[in-house]
């Protein structure tokens, strides 16, 4: 029984990882023509809406109670390095879960369809299962002798993402509180590119793909690009179409100096 038990765990895993590795390249796709209508991109037709700062606390909370539930039963998590892998991932999802959401609420709550809020919890159910049960239970670092050092320089590449990303996102917080509807932000990354909070993200995941140096965390980084890249390429249209010449020209949409 307990042999059947393994066996279907690992099958459950395999085939959630497949998972996560095949919804990038559609979600890709499908972003390049249609935006999720939320934030800039909001408009009516998807349902019932919450207010975001709600919808950011419920569809991504599964990062944190999910990942605490079964980090702690995998067979290596009583180990230093699946600790120490772990504390990134949430940490940044304490933030995402927890304080951005209150951040968010002090100002004007936006609308946020419940629908969009939907699709994103079950991502983080899928994405928050494979993350922990590859670091505590599938990929045995105890033998890597490599290990810290590739952890060093992924936390590395991680905490500049993380700071990239807090930044930007505390930028256009304080920007909306100030209540005059949309505006160009300036300073800091934001000379460089339209979303230095997306190019943040993306720094931090491709920093967890290299710390893990995991299927999981290779397939995370690639569904977080899929994800936001083509997002923020429409984020940078919209500038260009509301503020005309008085955007800045030289700014890219999310990679410095490329794209």
């Amino acid at each position: 029984m307990a042999q059947l038990s393994s066996d279907s765990d690992q099958a459950l895993f395999h085939y959630s990882l497949l998972s996560l590795l095949l919804i990038g390249p559609p979600t890709f796709i499908s972003l390049r023509f249609l935006q999720a209508p939320y934030g800039k991109h909001h408009r009516p037709g998807w349902g019932p809406n919450l207010p975001a700062s709600l919808a950011w606390f419920l569809m991504e909370s599964p990062t944190l109670w999910l990942t605490l539930l079964l980090f702690p039963h995998g067979r290596h998590s009583s180990h230093l390095r699946p600790l120490a892998l772990i504390f990134p991932f949430l940490l940044h999802y304490f933030h995402r879960t927890v304080v951005y959401p209150l951040r968010i609420s002090r100002g004007a709550s936006a609308a946020f369809p419940a629908s969009v809020a939907l699709m994103a919890f079950a991502f983080n159910l899928l994405n928050a299962y494979v993350q922990s049960r590859s670091v505590s239970n599938y990929r045995d670092y105890e033998g890597d002798r490599w290990f810290w050092w590739r952890f060093l320089a992924g936390a590395a590449v991680f905490a500049v993402g993380m700071a990239v990303n807090l930044r930007s996102d505390l930028a256009l917080v304080r920007l909306k509180r100030e209540g005059k509807g949309y505006r160009i932000p300036r300073g800091g990354w934001f000379e460089a590119v339209s979303c230095p909070n997306y190019l943040g993200e993306v720094v931090e995941w491709l920093g967890w793909a290299v710390m893990t140096w995991s299927w999981a965390g290779l397939a995370f980084f690639l569904y977080t690009c899929a994800n936001l890249v083509p997002r923020a390429r429409a984020n940078h249209q919209w500038y260009l179409e509301k503020f005309g010449e008085d955007y800045p020209r030289d700014r890219k949409a999310v990679i410095p100096f490329l794209y």
